[in-house]
């Protein structure tokens, strides 16, 4: 049996061809690595910070890897965070007139992402509840309507006002707004103790348990990252952001039957006005006192969205 000849230009041609494809599988893993060392190197921290007018102190390795390690968190849980910058001018809106008339600190509202996401209608464990995460005895407490058909907690405005009076008595307290920040979450009565145990009276010196000391870390990293998302890669445009719900308020001071017709004669459904009133708790309000509670309700065409 004769062998067919091999051409002599063979072997250099099929040497070279997989030299480019060496060469072109190291490129393309080269640029992988590039890649995934943009998406998963080192986040940025500023070279100073403010907290409500407190400087955090970064030139200690505690607090700079406090920082670091909520920013990552927040930096990297993707789909979380996109969706808080999404929902942050919707709620802020709301919220940053509240804390400025009550005259809290702005970056407070970054403490209502830490508390429950910018969901109004959160339940912790706990049974903590609403955007600012009250228990009922504490909502009571701080002026909030809690019952079976009412529950205050859920309504955004009137929980912003009980949650500024707790951080103002808290001031009152602590005259220091970090320390303030730190007992929404771990209590006053539990701060005050340690500040006595430990003898010290600075937040960022202060040894609370893991949960008290991340929180105020949190809170500060959601407001690096809300106030300058593309520095950490969150590519989401203006118009990408959820909008302002245009609403108008109906006065009630008198027994509703039924929701589902209330909802109707304002010319919108039960779903849009259970949306924006999530503090309405049944499918009917029992007034026989008389009390005025403000309903809202959308605007004409307040569904839809703006071209």
């Amino acid at each position: 049996m004769k062998h067919k000849k091999v051409w002599p230009w063979i072997f250099p041609a099929i040497i070279v061809i997989a030299g480019f494809s060496v060469a072109g599988f190291l490129n393309k893993q080269e640029a992988i690595k590039e890649e995934v060392s943009a998406q998963f190197g080192s986040v940025y921290i500023p070279d100073s910070l403010l907290f409500a007018d407190v400087e955090v102190p970064l030139r200690f390795f505690d607090t700079r890897e406090s920082l670091e390690r909520e920013i990552l968190v927040n930096s990297h849980f993707h789909s979380q965070t996109i969706r808080f910058i999404k929902l942050a001018p919707r709620y802020f809106s709301i919220i940053e007139p509240i804390l400025k008339e009550m005259g809290i600190p702005d970056d407070f509202k970054y403490l209502a992402v830490a508390e429950s996401n910018l969901d109004p209608k959160a339940v912790s464990p706990a049974k903590a509840v609403g955007m600012w995460q009250f228990l009922e005895g504490t909502a009571k407490e701080y002026g909030l309507e809690v019952t079976k058909e009412v529950d205050e907690r859920y309504h955004v405005e009137k929980s912003t006002r009980a949650a500024c009076r707790y951080l103002l008595k808290a001031y009152e307290t602590f005259n220091d707004w970090a320390l303030v920040a730190a007992a929404y979450n771990g209590g006053v009565n539990f701060i005050k103790q340690q500040m006595e145990k430990q003898k010290e009276n600075n937040y960022f010196n202060l040894l609370l348990g893991e949960e008290t000391e991340r929180y105020l870390f949190r809170i500060m990293a959601l407001k690096l990252v809300l106030e300058n998302p593309e520095i950490y890669g969150f590519m989401v445009k203006g118009n990408e952001k959820y909008p302002i719900i245009r609403t108008v308020e109906v006065e009630v001071d008198s027994t509703v039957s039924n929701f589902a017709d209330f909802a109707k004669t304002h010319e919108t459904n039960y779903k849009i006005l259970k949306y924006l009133n999530p503090w309405l708790r049944e499918g009917y309000l029992t007034n026989t006192s008389g009390k005025k509670y403000m309903i809202k309700v959308p605007v004409e065409k307040g569904r839809e969205l703006s071209n």
